[in-house]
C-alpha cells in the first residue's frame, strides 16, 4: 500500500481519532489507528471497544489499496514535526514507512485483520442537528458529568428528543446542565422516543469532530448504540447502563429574587473569590445587599478574600454559599459580553442560572458552618 496526501488533513484526522485511543490497555491493538486506502479515500479507525470512530480523508493518490495498523503517537510525532505539505506513507510486509522531502520514519508493521470493527452510518431513521448548535450544547452541559460515579447513568449525557428539537442534559447530583436545541427528524415516527444517555468521552469526541458550523450532524439511537455522522467521521458508542434522574423534578418553577448578571465580570469575580479556598473550605459567600454582591472566602493556612461586584439589587439582604468551581465552569462556556439571570428562593434551595431560554443550569448551595 502506498498513499500522497496533504499532510496537515492527515495531522488533523489523526488528532481527531486519538480522541478514542486508550493510553492504558490489556489489548495492545487498541493503542494503534488502522488505516485503511481503497478507491482515492483514506479511512482512519480508532476505538476503545466501548467508543469508536471511522474518519474518512478524501482526494488521497493511491498505487496500492490495503490496509495496515499505526501507531498513534508516534505518527501524530512524526506528522506534527514535519513542515511538508505532503507526505508519502508506503506501508510493506515489514514495517510502514512515512517521506517528506527530506525526512523520512520507519515504524514496525502490524496487521489489521485482528482489529475491532466500528460502525459506520448507515442508517435510514435518524435526528439531524446543526453542527454549531450542537457543538455548543454538548460544551454547556458536558462538564457537569460525574464519570467517576457509579449511581444512575451520570457518567453522560442524556438526548430526549422532543417534536421538532432536542433537550441535552447532564449532572453529577450536585448541579444540573440543561441544553434545548432545534432537530429534524428523518423516519422516526412520533411515538418513538428514546432518552438514550451518551457516555463522556464519546460526546467530548463528536464535539471535536463537528468541524462544519452548518451542516448537519446525524444522529442514530439503538437498543445499546447511538451512531452519529458528523462530516467526515462517524462515532458509535455504546450507550450508559442505568436510570438517568428525573432532572425536571429539582428545577424550581418560581424564584423569589432574580438577579441579572453581566457574565464576563462575574466570571473574573468567582475566579478571585476562586484563589482562598481548598477542599476542606471550598465555599465561598455570594451575598446580595443593596446594589452590592460581595463574595467572601476564607480557608485555614491560605487568608481571606472579599471581592464586591455592583449588581442591580434592591430586596432584603441574603447569603448564598457556593461551590466557586461550579459557579466558574458554568460562566467560562459562555460568551463574557452575554448577561445571565439568577433565580434564588432562599440560601437553601436550588439556584438556576439562566441564559436564554435554552440554557439552565441548577445549582445546589453548600451547608457551612460559620
Amino acid at each position: 500500500m502506498k498513499i500522497h496526501c496533504h499532510r496537515p488533513s492527515l495531522a488533523a484526522a489523526f488528532q481527531i481519532v486519538s480522541g478514542v485511543v486508550p493510553s492504558r490497555t490489556t489489548r495492545d491493538i487498541l493503542k494503534n489507528v488502522k488505516l485503511s486506502v481503497s478507491g482515492g479515500k483514506a479511512t482512519l479507525v480508532g476505538t476503545d471497544s466501548e467508543v469508536g470512530i471511522r474518519h474518512e480523508i478524501p482526494g488521497v493518490e493511491t498505487e496500492r489499496d490495503g490496509e495496515t495498523l499505526l501507531p498513534t503517537s508516534r505518527v501524530i510525532s512524526v506528522l506534527r514535526e514535519l513542515a511538508d505539505e505532503h507526505v508519502d506513507l508506503e506501508v510493506t510486509d515489514e514495517a510502514v514507512w512515512i517521506r517528506g522531502a527530506h525526512s523520512e520514519f520507519r515504524l514496525s508493521a502490524e496487521s489489521a485483520a485482528e482489529f475491532p470493527a466500528v460502525a459506520g452510518f448507515d442508517e435510514d431513521n435518524y435526528y439531524a442537528v446543526v453542527g454549531k448548535e450542537l457543538r455548543e450544547a454538548i460544551r454547556r452541559t458536558i462538564f457537569a458529568t460525574d464519570v467517576e460515579s457509579t449511581r444512575y447513568a451520570l457518567g453522560g449525557v442524556q438526548l430526549e428528543p422532543e417534536a421538532e428539537r432536542i433537550s441535552l442534559a447532564a449532572t453529577d447530583s450536585r448541579r444540573l446542565a440543561v441544553v434545548k436545541l432545534g432537530c429534524r427528524s428523518q423516519g422516526i415516527g412520533s411515538s418513538e422516543a428514546p432518552k438514550p444517555v451518551i457516555p463522556s468521552k464519546a460526546m467530548s469526541l463528536i464535539e471535536r469532530s463537528i468541524l462544519s458550523d452548518d451542516d448537519d450532524v446525524l444522529i442514530a439511537v439503538h437498543a445499546n448504540e447511538a451512531i452519529v455522522k458528523c462530516g467526515g467521521s462517524t462515532i458509535s458508542s455504546r450507550l450508559v447502563e442505568g436510570r438517568f434522574p428525573k432532572y425536571r423534578d429539582v428545577i424550581p418553577a418560581e424564584a423569589k429574587v432574580s438577579v441579572e448578571f453581566v457574565v464576563g465580570p462575574l466570571h473574573t469575580a468567582v475566579r478571585q473569590a476562586q484563589i482562598v479556598t481548598n477542599e476542606e473550605s471550598r465555599g465561598v459567600d455570594f451575598t446580595f445587599d443593596d446594589g452590592t454582591l460581595t463574595l467572601d472566602s476564607q480557608a485555614a493556612d491560605i487568608g481571606q478574600s472579599k471581592v464586591q461586584l455592583p449588581i442591580s439589587y434592591e430586596g432584603e439582604r441574603l447569603t448564598v454559599t457556593f461551590d466557586p468551581r461550579f459557579v466558574a465552569e458554568f460562566l467560562r462556556v459562555l460568551d463574557p459580553q452575554s448577561q445571565v439571570r439568577l433565580d434564588l428562593i432562599d440560601a437553601e434551595s436550588a439556584a438556576v442560572f439562566r441564559a436564554g431560554d435554552a440554557y439552565t443550569y441548577v445549582i445546589m448551595p453548600l451547608s457551612r458552618d460559620r
